[in-house]
């Protein structure tokens, strides 16, 4: 299991989080709302098993080869449950 815990580097990570904005703005979702969302998603879940909110992500992506053609918002959450 140590390849998970290999470190990103920093210009990946940087890269990913233009790519996260500039998707957020498209689906018109403000960093307020993505983070609401992780609220409730952690709110709902923490109910039925112990998880490690500190390193919790929650994304918005794009998805190719929607119906139409184009690129449909798609949420990705990372919830690391504890027990």
């Amino acid at each position: 299991m140590w390849f998970f815990l290999r470190r990103r580097r920093s210009c990946q990570v940087a890269k990913d989080r233009l790519k996260i904005l500039l998707i957020t703005d498209r689906v018109n979702c403000s960093p307020e709302m993505v983070e609401l969302i992780k609220r409730d998603i952690t709110k709902v879940i923490s109910k039925y098993v112990k998880i490690d909110t500190e390193n919790m992500e929650v994304q918005i992506t794009a998805k190719k080869g929607t119906a139409r053609g184009g690129k449909a918002p798609v949420l990705y959450a990372n919830v690391p449950i504890l027990d």
